[in-house]
């Protein structure tokens, strides 16, 4: 395997170049997979029948701590990825560990936020506007769930192998995903959260 020293272990081989690309166009797929949910969202969050209406259901304090939540994560993914570019496996493992504590940490909050929607009478079958609300909400929970366990074997691979031009490429690629899911979400707290709010 012919290696490129002169970029990012991430980069160095063509096969993990190949494999960054490949990505990219898997998230212009995500990009319109949430976009659809987002235009479904808006087309129906005014029809909430005899159900509860977004200002009704929608509480700032988790809203905020899952953003929270999330804005760290990213910023410690970004950490994960620039300690493992200096070859310092350790801090980039500790910062990886970081990162998916948090993401379980949001992912928590995220199920008591849709066990207090059910409770108030916003279930997923109640009404348009729910229905559409819990799907959006419930997809890019099942992202963060799914990248949980990602990250977790990626750990465990680097653990066992080290940083090598493959758990480099994995490593990065997996750090797009969650910078991916935290751009989704800040889209998903200003214009379902805050505008619902109002």
């Amino acid at each position: 395997m012919k290696m490129d020293h002169s970029q990012p272990l991430e980069y160095s081989t063509e096969q993990g170049r190949l494999n960054i690309l490949g990505f990219w166009i898997f998230i212009g797929a995500e990009i319109m997979l949430f976009g659809t949910l987002f235009a479904s969202y808006f087309t129906l969050e005014g029809r909430h029948g005899s159900g509860p209406s977004g200002a009704e259901i929608f509480e700032l304090p988790p809203v905020l701590i899952e953003t929270l939540l999330l804005l760290t994560s990213s910023f410690t993914i970004g950490l994960a990825i620039h300690a493992m570019r200096l070859k310092n496996k350790k801090a980039m493992m500790a910062f990886f560990i970081i990162t998916l504590v948090l993401g379980a940490a949001f992912l928590s909050v995220e199920i008591y936020e849709f066990n207090h929607y059910v409770h108030v009478g916003a279930g997923l079958t109640v009404s348009a506007f729910s229905s559409a609300l819990l799907t959006t909400l419930g997809t890019h929970g099942l992202h963060v769930t799914l990248g949980l366990f990602w990250g977790l074997f990626i750990l465990m691979q680097v653990k066992k192998r080290g940083l090598t031009p493959e758990t480099a490429n994995k490593s990065f690629i997996f750090s797009l995903y969650w910078h991916f899911l935290d751009v989704v979400w800040i889209f998903i707290f200003s214009f379902i959260y805050l505008k619902g709010m109002m």
